[in-house]
């Protein structure tokens, strides 16, 4: 069969030429033969399992990378964080600041562990966050929390769902009690409900404490679940757990008015002397690369206005236990860049998605817990600090970012630091 060109830009061109019908149907064809790699049927964490696994991964790596000596002693800690466990990878970590955060909750002088393994990132928020410690801090606001979980009911017509809907709200204290039997920490906040023709969405907002929370109000809404399809007078044709409406790990708009997981905001006064010494630019250029890029931003129809909260937030989760694909929904937010009266730059960051915890989940593994150590911020009664320093975190990079690209330095640090 002839080889399709590696560089051909659209694949799909050659089909008429260099590949029959017939071949391309036997390319397409489903192939039933077994599998010849088979690792273990168990999902669990044992030394029994860990060697059946390596028996097979041996012919293909060297073990000695993967499951490295200090792995190996600490491997039963992984046991509720993992399935099919056969080792770590190593993601280089590098530290941003001191970055001074004047908060709510945080207080201090931070500096913030980055796992990435992109050249230039580090460096960057660390040129932020000592701009933002030499003008005497980021100031850093908790607004809200509320992370949410969104059960589906679909029915035969409006006026079941409307007799659904008129059942539903007489249940709040019900729910709640069933909620709150689930978890110590979670607490049941509020029960909304969204009606489209003949399906219902009920938003389950809970108060999760200082864990991230997406599991405990999984576990909690399903009792609620359960019990609504065991005692509703109008039986559904069908539900679901989720009907997509809480915005789990997607990007979405409806947060930028409201709030899942912890919504920050963040703000900074920076002097023109300032903008130069760090940036190499004005804040008359920085605001007008703000206003170009969120026209550019609207054109492109990206869901808020930022230029690259992704980097912080992914670095960051990594670094310190949180989930990295909630990285896909916290990364939402606003950036804005004003030159006030006095010729000086403001500069703030509204995120009202941060999905963070300080508790459960990844925070306490080995190396994940030292990276929370190293920011003060493991452990119960910090998650709201955690919040506002994220949110810092995010404003040093956007200034930094902008700052190169209005300086034409952006090409030059990464060509300088990546090559």
């Amino acid at each position: 069969m002839p080889k399709l060109n590696i560089h051909q830009r659209d694949y799909v061109s050659v089909l008429g030429g260099e590949i029959s019908k017939l071949q391309l149907e036997q390319s397409l064809q489903p192939n039933f033969e077994a599998p010849k790699l088979k690792l273990t049927p168990s999902p669990s964490l044992t030394d029994k399992n860990l060697d059946r696994r390596w028996s097979v991964l041996g012919k293909l790596t060297d073990k000695s990378v993967l499951l490295d000596e200090f792995t190996d002693q600490v491997k039963s800690d992984y046991c509720k964080n993992i399935e099919h466990f056969v080792g770590t990878v190593n993601v280089p970590v590098g530290i941003a600041g001191p970055l001074r955060v004047n908060g709510l909750f945080a207080k201090n002088d931070y500096l913030v562990p980055l796992a990435t393994t992109e050249a230039a990132l580090v460096a960057s928020y660390n040129r932020g966050a000592n701009l933002i410690t030499a003008a005497g801090g980021a100031s850093a606001m908790l607004l809200n929390e509320g992370v949410t979980r969104t059960p589906g009911f679909a029915f035969k017509s409006l006026a079941q769902a409307g007799q659904f809907v008129a059942w539903v709200v007489t249940q709040y204290d019900e729910f709640k009690r069933l909620a709150e039997s689930t978890t110590s920490h979670g607490k049941l906040s509020d029960v909304s409900v969204n009606i489209e023709g003949n399906h219902v969405y009920l938003v389950f907002e809970f108060l999760t404490g200082d864990a991230s929370g997406q599991n405990m109000v999984t576990i909690a809404t399903n009792v609620v679940f359960e019990y609504i399809l065991a005692h509703t007078p109008i039986e559904p044709d069908y539900a679901f757990l989720d009907g997509n409406l809480s915005g789990d790990k997607k990007a979405n708009t409806q947060t930028l008015r409201s709030v899942r997981g912890k919504k920050v905001t963040a703000e900074v006064h920076l002097s023109a002397e300032l903008v130069q010494k760090y940036l190499h630019t004005t804040p008359q250029k920085m605001m007008q690369f703000g206003q170009m890029t969120t026209v550019g931003g609207a054109l492109s129809g990206t869901i808020g206005i930022n230029a690259h909260y992704a980097n912080a937030l992914a670095a960051l989760y990594i670094a310190c236990g949180q989930d990295a694909a909630c990285v896909a929904e916290s990364a939402i937010g606003m950036t804005r860049m004003e030159v006030t009266e006095n010729g000086s730059l403001y500069a703030s960051v509204t995120l009202p998605n941060l999905m963070v915890g300080t508790v459960g989940g990844g925070t306490g593994l080995p190396t994940q817990k030292a990276c929370l150590d190293i920011l003060g911020l493991y452990g119960s009664s910090k998650s709201q600090a955690l919040a506002e320093v994220a949110a810092a975190l995010c404003l040093a990079g956007e200034l930094s970012i902008v700052g190169a690209f209005c300086a034409g330095h952006f090409s030059k640090a990464h060509h300088k630091l990546a090559r």
